[in-house]
């Protein structure tokens, strides 16, 4: 997989020289004039669509409703009551090397990715007292899988003699998008179950890797389960381990790429919330703001679930049924929990700085953040404290007892 703009380059089963293909029965643009697009959305996608297009000449301007860039990793301005003001986000995300596009896009201000910190390890922990790790998992495959069945203590020979391998090749041959059609109606906790997963795997590992996708592990599809094994485990070379920003998301992410999409002449509108978008008979579509009308000629939606729905709804000129239909029919993640909490010491030097946890009602997560997050360990050495964030993923009705929680 390239990474997000980078110059095609000849691989064998690719083309070097990529070609654009209307979309039948769509208006041909000329070309003797500068193309304008609508990017709606200032989370991750929008941002990667409005770097691609600018960077190809393209006049974007970016609607984004919130008054930060960044979607689910934008961050705020918060005070304590020590009189300090902090960076308050959703909390901790892991940026696993997988993400080639991801890093791709952040390497346009950051071209050594010298902004993201690597945490040495991936550790899970269940509330019975079985522990796990990624540390020491080889990353070649299919080493790599077979390296997280041999070393995991959650594996047992007796509980690999009592798997299904006939069930199991799913987790060996995956293609998209034939791994969506066969597994997309089953859940993934009655997949695992019909090739006999080990029982202690599937409560360490598992239900950790399906909630941090916030997923409830009875909700999530097995074709995303095993699309998830097969891009870790057996689609790459990276492993299970991650980098994090060395900074809070504003600063070591988004500020930089605002003031690149700034060079480039991207009209970036935050706080600016889109009511509808609507194809004209001319060509191009009508988007609809608090400020008023604004034609251009092709329209990008970087929208959550909740967000896309919502507009179209409020744009019923916009695509055919069936089209409409399918985003009728998508649902909303769970909402989950993040607490932060500001201590007045310091948590134990043994601690890791992230821990998956499972076992532990709604909790899911620990992470020590002065161990990686630049503010955050200011913060810590001036007071001789700590700062903590504790997290609730795909969560139910009810949040962390005993603790003062922002709601994300």
């Amino acid at each position: 997989m390239s990474a997000l703009g980078r110059p095609p380059v000849a691989r064998r089963g690719r083309t070097p020289r990529p070609h654009l293909l209307p979309v039948p029965g769509a208006p041909r643009l000329t070309e003797d004039r500068t193309l304008t697009t609508a990017v709606i959305g200032g989370g991750i996608a929008g941002l990667a669509a409005a770097t691609a297009l600018a960077e190809r000449g393209v006049r974007v301007t970016l609607y984004e409703r919130q008054p930060a860039l960044g979607g689910r990793l934008a961050g705020r301005q918060t005070g304590l009551a020590d009189g300090s003001t902090v960076t308050m986000s959703r909390g901790f995300h892991a940026f696993f090397r997988q993400y080639y596009n991801l890093r791709g896009l952040l390497r346009r201000t950051d071209p050594g990715l010298e902004r993201l910190r690597a945490l040495p390890d991936y550790p899970l922990w269940h509330a019975d007292g079985l522990q796990d790790s990624f540390r020491h998992v080889p990353r070649t495959p299919p080493w790599s899988a077979l390296g997280f069945v041999a070393l995991s203590p959650t594996f047992t020979l007796r509980d690999l003699l009592r798997m299904n391998p006939l069930a199991a090749l799913p987790l060996l041959d995956v293609r998209v998008p034939d791994v969506h059609t066969r597994l997309d109606d089953v859940s993934a906790h009655d997949f695992l179950a019909s090739i006999r997963f080990p029982e202690a795997a599937h409560h360490l590992a598992f239900e950790v890797f399906s909630r941090s996708f916030f997923a409830d592990p009875r909700h999530l599809s097995a074709a995303e389960m095993v699309l998830m094994f097969h891009i870790y485990f057996l689609g790459s070379s990276e492993g299970l381990l991650f980098d994090v920003p060395d900074e809070p998301f504003p600063t070591a992410l988004w500020d930089p790429l605002a003031g690149y999409l700034d060079g480039h002449g991207v009209d970036l509108r935050t706080d600016t919330p889109v009511e509808s978008v609507e194809p004209t008979a001319t060509g191009g579509f009508r988007v609809a703001t608090g400020t008023g009308e604004h034609h251009h000629d092709t329209v990008v939606l970087a929208l959550d679930a909740a967000g896309l729905r919502t507009l179209v709804e409020r744009s019923p000129r916009l695509a055919d049924a069936a089209w409409r239909e399918r985003i009728a029919r998508l649902r909303n993640a769970p909402p989950f929990l993040v607490s932060r909490l500001w201590l007045d010491r310091p948590v134990s030097a043994g601690r890791p700085g992230f821990l998956g946890t499972s076992g532990y009602g709604t909790l899911d997560n620990v992470s020590v953040l002065d161990r990686w997050e630049g503010e955050a360990a200011r913060w810590a050495s001036r007071t001789g404290g700590s700062v903590v964030e504790l997290h609730a993923y795909a969560r139910g009705r009810g949040g962390l007892p005993g603790t003062s929680s922002r709601s994300a």
